[in-house]
């Protein structure tokens, strides 16, 4: 096991939700971290102005982040938000922004914080992914290609890095009691389509199982595990019901799972 204590962990999207209560938490055991957000001011305590989406931001806060420290021990990519909407209704424009704050974001982080960690030889890339990275929700496919991609690059990146002494693995919750829900998107031009009355239904669903689900405590222990861990697993489904759901899903047939998805959603 290696210590938390003492360990410099910058986290993107930390001003609410999993990367806010990740920040506290990882603070409360003796971490040096520092948060990200694209709308905090670099005067504010623990937080530094980050936009995932331009280079020159996350070239920025790294570069805050070394001169102070000399190093970054974990880097935690939780940046993100959800778009939801038919596959039809979403414009290439809103493709796009989803997949760049989601995805492309996270490999300007890689680009930018992985020669550090090479040349530290040591280093953590904890990557907060989804259920819906491995099982794909109607109306909300935008979101789920991207943790898709993510969760591809991630097993890719374990491999690679593992010989430069840096451990990758990531999350993958499940619905959680978040702002995710007040903030999400829905496409454009779901108003007035044929798909509205079904992607309203989908939305309003998913708004209450996620009201109704716990808040990120569970999500916090297994992150302080990963990070004590000298060779975390590629991934960890947060909770008994959404690991059973994940391998529920991959063993039925394709048929089945689609039907079942038809009738919740």
């Amino acid at each position: 096991m290696t210590r938390i204590e003492g360990q410099v962990v910058l986290i993107t999207g930390a001003s609410s939700g999993i990367g806010k209560a990740l920040a506290e938490d990882l603070r409360s055991v003796g971490a040096k971290v520092y948060g990200t957000s694209r709308k905090a001011a670099d005067s504010e305590p623990g937080m530094l102005q980050l936009d995932v989406r331009s280079e020159e931001s996350v070239v920025k806060a790294v570069k805050r982040v070394m001169d102070k420290e000399g190093r970054i021990d974990v880097l935690i990519n939780n940046a993100g938000y959800c778009l939801a909407g038919a596959v039809e209704d979403v414009s290439h424009a809103e493709a796009y922004e989803q997949l760049d704050t989601n995805f492309f974001g996270v490999l300007r982080m890689f680009r930018a914080v992985l020669p550090i960690m090479r040349a530290q030889r040591s280093g953590l890339v904890l990557n907060i992914s989804s259920v819906a990275g491995r099982v794909t929700l109607p109306y909300q496919s935008m979101y789920s290609a991207s943790k898709y991609a993510l969760e591809a690059v991630t097993e890719a990146l374990r491999l690679e890095a593992k010989a430069f002494g840096i451990r990758v693995s990531m999350i993958e919750p499940g619905d959680t009691k978040t702002k995710c829900t007040a903030n999400r998107l829905t496409a454009a031009a779901t108003a007035g389509s044929v798909y509205e009355k079904r992607t309203l239904k989908a939305v309003e669903t998913m708004a209450r199982s996620e009201q109704g689900a716990a808040e990120p405590r569970a999500i916090l222990r297994i992150a302080r595990r990963i990070l004590a861990s000298k060779n975390p697993p590629v991934r960890v489904a947060v909770g008994f019901e959404y690991k059973l759901v994940v391998l529920m899903f991959r063993l039925l047939p394709a048929k089945l799972v689609g039907f079942v998805l038809d009738k919740i959603y």
